[in-house]
């Protein structure tokens, strides 16, 4: 019986790196986890047991340490992009390489009404994740996003007239919580960017709108927070989007004699909706 190698890849994930860029006046910290995946000529290491063409993994954890302290930069889309020239650089069977990288959200402490120089603290689970793909013959695509981005909000969301069958037990409903995590990801029109500019003026535009949209699904929403992000970011060509429904239902007071005005609710974590889509500008 003959078998082909259809596709593979290899590499190293959870690279945890801390970096503290020391300015004059403060401190900024990037605290990163970085995942190396590499495709090429490598059907001999799996076939025949020769590891000739092989690149340990753990020499690619160590070039993150390295590159981290040698390569000046202060987003991970600049890391990223960096990583992937080295091993092209030093490589010579890789043929596709790709790197994922999230960083964890650090807020700078305010202490007597001032940004404290050195000092931190991290409130949630948020990170801004970045992917970039490239090939040998010189192609470099940077992918952006935020991850576990959670918001709530108490009313301005409904949702009714949707389609019943027979194990349909969902009362309709004009006024509910919606919660979500939301995670985002865009690819840009361009090479030339300011990265963390157009993080924030994307997260900015998620929450604006999450806020104030009147809501009638969570896929309403998805595509308000979608286009609003388009809109304000011309160097955005797409944004792709997953918001988990967190649900909160609303509790039956009446064995309490009490009558529940929208109040009480109990949260679940599972199961929960879950509701992702594509908007492409055009």
């Amino acid at each position: 019986m003959s078998v082909t190698l259809v596709s593979d890849n290899y590499g190293k994930q959870r690279i945890r790196v801390v970096k503290v860029i020391r300015h004059p006046d403060r401190h900024d910290i990037l605290d990163m986890a970085v995942g190396i995946r590499f495709e090429g000529d490598y059907a001999a290491v799996h076939s025949e047991g020769d590891n000739a063409r092989c690149l340990p993994t753990d020499t690619m954890k160590n070039t993150v340490y390295a590159l981290a302290k040698r390569e000046p930069f202060d987003e991970i889309e600049r890391f990223g992009i960096a990583l992937a020239k080295h091993f092209f650089e030093t490589t010579a069977h890789v043929s596709l390489i790709r790197i994922d990288l999230a960083e964890r959200r650090w807020n700078r402490l305010v202490v007597n009404g001032h940004p404290h120089p050195h000092a931190f603290s991290r409130g949630s689970e948020e990170e801004r994740v970045a992917t970039i793909s490239a090939n040998r013959e010189g192609t470099m695509e940077a992918e952006s996003g935020i991850r576990e981005l959670v918001v709530l909000k108490t009313t301005g969301s409904a949702f009714a007239g949707f389609f019943s069958d027979r194990y349909t037990t969902l009362d309709e409903t004009n006024d509910r919580i919606l919660a979500t995590a939301i995670s985002a990801t865009w690819k840009y029109e361009t090479s030339d960017v300011d990265y963390s500019g157009v993080l924030s003026v994307v997260r900015q535009a998620i929450l604006e709108t999450f806020a104030e949209h009147d809501s009638r699904s969570v896929q309403h929403t998805l595509y308000a927070v979608g286009e609003a992000a388009l809109n304000r970011c011309p160097e955005i060509a797409e944004i792709a989007l997953s918001m988990p429904n967190k649900h909160h239902f609303l509790l039956d007071l009446a064995p309490f004699a009490l009558k529940n005005q929208n109040e009480i609710f109990v949260p679940t974590e599972e199961p929960h909706g879950l509701i992702e889509a594509v908007l492409r500008r055009g």
